[in-house]
């Protein structure tokens, strides 16, 4: 990948947010978050998560290109208020899975959400070449599917009892991006 001037090119229309890839020495920083009953509510894997466990996970899928890792930072300060990432990056097929978390209680409800996803979708496209990104939501995440539709994200589909979480069968819904530019 190029050299990037994260605080610059990567920062959001208002100037308020930019993207910078995550390092070990923000794995803690990322574990407290993901721990979060706040944050963890929302996603399928539910899984207590270690600074070791985070560190491996890095050197095995992100050192190795299998996924990209980023931190979102308040561009006045530089703290870091969550995390945003492409699982399984697909070079075959050019597409990813899109996550996000924001991990700050105060950065919450502010519309980062939308901001950061807009972000890393021009990200996927310009830097990684990709063609598709696509996530999944729970069914009843009603305000980052509203967030992801705000960002480009279109509802693909809808799984009916997809995940079990907490003896509970959920519903998924799929969502997905593509890149039209590119063809």
């Amino acid at each position: 990948m190029r050299d990037i001037d994260w605080k610059n090119e990567y920062t959001d229309e208002e100037g308020k947010i930019y993207l910078r890839p995550m390092t070990y020495d923000d794995a803690e920083t990322f574990v407290k978050w993901r721990n979060s009953d706040s944050v963890k509510k929302f996603f399928i894997y539910r899984e207590k998560f270690t600074k070791e466990g985070q560190i491996a996970w890095m050197k095995n899928n992100v050192d190795t290109g299998k996924a990209v890792q980023m931190i979102v930072a308040m561009k006045d300060t530089d703290r870091p208020i969550g995390c945003v990432y492409f699982l399984a990056v697909d070079r075959t097929h050019n597409k990813a899975e899109y996550g996000v978390l924001i991990g700050e209680d105060d950065a919450r409800g502010k519309g980062y959400g939308t901001k950061i996803a807009k972000l890393m979708l021009r990200f996927g496209f310009k830097e990684l070449g990709l063609h598709r990104i696509y996530l999944r939501a729970l069914e009843g995440n009603d305000r980052a599917i509203k967030s992801y539709e705000n960002a480009g994200f279109k509802k693909e589909g809808f799984l009916t009892d997809d995940v079990l979480i907490d003896g509970e069968y959920r519903n998924v819904v799929w969502m997905a991006a593509v890149n039209n530019t590119d063809k």
